[in-house]
């Protein structure tokens, strides 16, 4: 096996390719003056099980990808597996207006072309990967996050909604504490009230996770009603840590902790995928 990191997820793929003790490549990556991306891949893949490590967010992180594809091919590997630890548009996966791309599905099925097999982490809807046309699977992040947080004092584990509500349970599980999800009701025309469905949150210490944070706006104004509700402290996680411009700073000058996988590389990304990673690749061959 060898692992070819791309340019978002350079410490990714190094800590993968550590632990497997496969031999990685960095993709020489670089812009042209007009913008235009230009890559190589300079690794001897002729017959190997290559794996390509690099996200499709922004767009220019995706066609970085499709490049970085076409080259890993070119150079005669035995198989090629993809692993996006954040596939970009995943959220489009349907057509909601008439006259709109179904853009998950688009980026699934040109990915699709030049792969045998792909891997994603925590994708925003699982029956996406059918749309790659080939074998695919979603690596859940749930226990990384947990093990960060082991020891730390976590009294309720609770989701931003319902929706997530999945997600909370299984943090909560492993760390063997209660989970719920937050509700909005709106009491007036101005004024909306966050808590949690069922749980008494006065004391607890609480940490609120989700798949992706990108403006952090309603985990900012649920920590304010946890807080007047009596919560010791507020944090989150999540998995993919999107951060609109200014969200980050918001959001730890507003909780009592923030961290992320490095799935998007970043100052926030103090948890590991990696391990997760490397176990599924390593039940691949």
């Amino acid at each position: 096996m060898f692992v070819v990191g791309g340019s978002s997820s350079r410490s990714l793929s190094t800590e993968v390719a550590r632990i497997l003790g496969a031999p990685h490549a960095q993709a020489a990556t670089s812009r042209f003056p007009d913008g235009e991306c230009y890559t190589r891949v300079d690794a001897p893949l002729g017959g190997e099980d290559a794996v390509i490590i690099q996200n499709t967010y922004p767009d220019g992180n995706l066609v970085e990808m499709l490049l970085i594809q076409d080259a890993v091919k070119r150079a005669g590997p035995r198989s090629v597996t993809l692993v996006v630890p954040y596939f970009g548009y995943a959220r489009q996966d349907r057509v909601f207006k008439p006259g709109e791309p179904e853009s998950a599905g688009a980026m699934a099925a040109h990915l699709g072309m030049a792969c045998d097999r792909i891997v994603t982490v925590d994708i925003h809807k699982e029956e996406v990967l059918g749309r790659f046309g080939c074998p695919g699977r979603d690596l859940k992040a749930a226990a990384a996050i947990a093990d960060h947080f082991r020891g730390g004092g976590v009294d309720l584990v609770l989701a931003p909604d319902i929706g997530a509500a999945g997600r909370a349970r299984d943090v909560g599980d492993r760390l063997g504490v209660p989970h719920d999800h937050l509700e909005k009701t709106r009491l007036s025309g101005s004024e909306v009230r966050i808590a949690p469905a069922k749980m008494d949150c006065a004391g607890k210490r609480i940490l609120i996770v989700d798949d992706m944070i990108s403006t952090g706006g309603t985990i900012i104004a649920a920590r304010g009603a946890l807080a007047a509700a009596g919560a010791e402290s507020v944090s989150a996680a999540c998995t993919h840590g999107v951060f609109a411009p200014g969200a980050l700073e918001r959001l730890q000058g507003s909780l009592d902790g923030i961290a992320c996988c490095d799935t998007i590389e970043g100052a926030a990304s103090t948890i590991s995928a990696a391990p997760l990673i490397a176990a599924a690749l390593r039940e691949e061959w």
